[in-house]
């Protein structure tokens, strides 16, 4: 791999993360339930959620907040029901966990992800989305070593 290449890849990470900052706080989604003071709350699903990053991340590692503990959890393969396949994005890089919000569920549960081009598996919180394509954790993607800053094809399972 040449340095160039390396270069470029490093390039085109940081400005998707960049664009996923700038993007975080321009709206709250509907599916994050407000908390008592009004706030967005996190979502919060057992092993799945992780603290939020701190306020001056800047790199992937920053970014994702989830334990060596909760990637092995996570990485492992639970099988369930079969929902579909879905085009997935980067989500909202400043909402640590696992979880991706996506239009084929109604009601948020548990579930898992698979990416086929790596044969990768990561438990998930699955979270309705109204329209369009789905957005995942970036520890997700991680996981399942998929690439950032593309748009990877997603096996979607429920528990």
């Amino acid at each position: 791999m040449s340095a160039g290449s390396i270069f470029s890849d490093v390039a085109r990470l940081a400005v998707c993360l960049s664009v996923a900052l700038a993007l975080s706080g321009c709206a709250v989604p509907s599916q994050v339930e407000p908390d008592g003071n009004g706030a967005a709350g996190a979502v919060e699903t057992s092993g799945l959620a992780a603290p939020s990053p701190p306020a001056g991340a800047r790199t992937v590692e920053q970014f994702d907040t989830t334990t060596e503990a909760q990637r092995v959890a996570a990485a492992s393969d639970a099988g369930g029901r079969l929902l579909g396949t879905t085009v997935a994005s980067l989500g909202d890089a400043s909402r640590a966990g696992f979880w991706i919000e996506t239009p084929l569920v109604s009601e948020r549960g548990t579930g898992h992800l698979v990416y086929p081009a790596t044969g990768k598996s990561v438990e998930v919180e699955l979270i309705p989305a109204e329209s369009g394509g789905s957005r995942v954790s970036l520890a997700a993607l991680r996981l399942l070593e998929a690439p950032l800053t593309d748009l990877p094809v997603l096996e979607v399972y429920e528990n």
